[in-house]
């Protein structure tokens, strides 16, 4: 097996001209294009999303993440006009993302922090009107720091009467990634979600997601194909570059996920058996990473976090099947109804997948992680791929078209 830790990161760079980048989603969203590539086609088809129900095998078990986008930029002004940009990244005091957004007085976020050379010490203030509800918002930043770019921001308020979702609700706005190159927008509340997303707690969109309307979701159910939910709440490490050399030297972002105790052993009773269809990156991760968890539990040294590497380190050798009930083992011995915890996973060729037999997916940033992830489900064929949609007009990034990849 090759060790991902010696890939060269230059060989997953390929020209993406600036044009061809997304700024805006179509207006309909599944009518955009759909490049498809199974395993022994001697080239793609170019297909339309829409007509993804025929596309997917009958017996397909469709996963998709039902996290949701929080509007997790707040601008504070201070007294002498400097603007400071907070980005929530992920809640601290309280850990839990449920528990953090229902706070009524405080909560204290990991935060990246805009123009913080103007913000030496002190609170930020900002009035505010919600509803009928006056308040307002102090954000201070604590001492302790996660890590070298982020900072702990502690919140409060002066209305027990709100909380912290209604705040971020009311005046915070969508994180649409750095490379769209424009300003968030009006438009982008309702773009940038997909249409199942219901579970807070994303800065970034699973951006595959996004293509799917209720009526194309329809019709999915009435092919026979199953439908399921995982949460990863993506964080703003999807958009971090490969700055090294060697994919070895990278730090890979920890991502919290959540998966019921039933899909679980629903999945345990699938897989191998009907194909498993991840919708977008995200997906992938979370269904991964799940095999890896359930050996860990198997060797009792599950920790909460499934470390970066641990799929190439060594650990016992089970069938999908068997790692997945070694998870349904241990939640039921602790009486746990849903799997908690977190993945630092990183996805590069010489990974083994174990779950996921298709994928639906966006195009990639060059030189990404996410490419890296896509070349160890196809190869490198990847790159072929990729030159006939930058010669087919395809639109690339987060607004852009699609692809449909099988294994099988």
């Amino acid at each position: 097996m090759t060790d991902p830790r010696d890939i060269k990161i230059d060989a997953y760079d390929y020209p993406l001209p600036d044009e061809r980048i997304a700024r805006h989603p179509l207006a309909q969203r599944d009518a955009c294009k759909l490049l498809v590539y199974k395993k022994g086609d001697s080239e793609p088809s170019d297909r339309i999303f829409a007509e993804l129900p025929e596309i997917l095998p009958a017996d397909a078990m469709l996963v998709y993440n039902n996290t949701r986008v929080i509007n997790a930029r707040l601008r504070f002004h201070k007294s002498t006009g400097a603007l400071i940009e907070i980005f929530c990244l992920e809640p601290a005091q309280p850990a839990d993302y449920e528990q953090c957004f229902a706070a009524r007085h405080a909560c204290t976020w990991t935060c990246l922090v805009g123009n913080s050379k103007r913000w030496k010490e002190g609170r930020l203030e900002m009035p505010l009107t919600i509803g009928a509800e006056s308040l307002t918002l102090t954000a201070e930043r604590l001492p302790e720091s996660p890590d070298p770019t982020a900072q702990l921001i502690r919140f409060e308020w002066n209305n027990n009467r709100v909380t912290f979702s209604d705040i971020i609700a009311a005046v915070g706005e969508i994180p649409i990634p750095p490379y769209l190159n424009r300003k968030s927008e009006s438009s982008d509340s309702t773009d940038y979600q997909t249409v199942y997303s219901h579970i807070d707690g994303s800065v970034a969109a699973p951006t595959a997601g996004l293509h799917f309307t209720p009526e194309l979701l329809e019709r999915i159910d009435g092919a026979g194909i199953a439908r399921r939910e995982v949460t990863l709440h993506v964080g703003a490490g999807t958009f971090k570059p490969v700055k090294s050399d060697n994919i070895g030297e990278h730090d890979m972002h920890s991502e919290f996920i959540a998966v019921s105790r039933d899909f679980i052993a629903e999945l345990a009773d699938t897989v191998g058996r009907r194909p498993v269809v991840a919708v977008g990156t995200t997906s992938v991760r979370t269904l991964e990473s799940l095999y890896h968890i359930g050996c860990l539990m198997h060797e009792g040294r599950w920790t909460g976090e499934l470390p970066q590497w641990s799929p190439y380190e060594g650990h016992a050798e089970l069938t999908a099947a068997e790692a997945l009930r070694a998870i349904v083992n241990h939640l039921d011995a602790q009486a746990e109804s849903v799997l908690v915890g977190r993945t630092r996973i990183i996805i590069a060729p010489g990974y083994t997948y174990r779950i996921v037999d298709g994928l639906i997916t966006n195009f990639h940033q060059p030189r990404s992680t996410l490419l890296l992830l896509v070349s160890a489900f196809i190869g490198d064929t990847w790159r072929t791929l990729y030159d006939h949609a930058l010669g087919a007009g395809y639109r690339f990034l987060s607004y852009g078209d699609a692809c449909y990849f099988s294994r099988l």
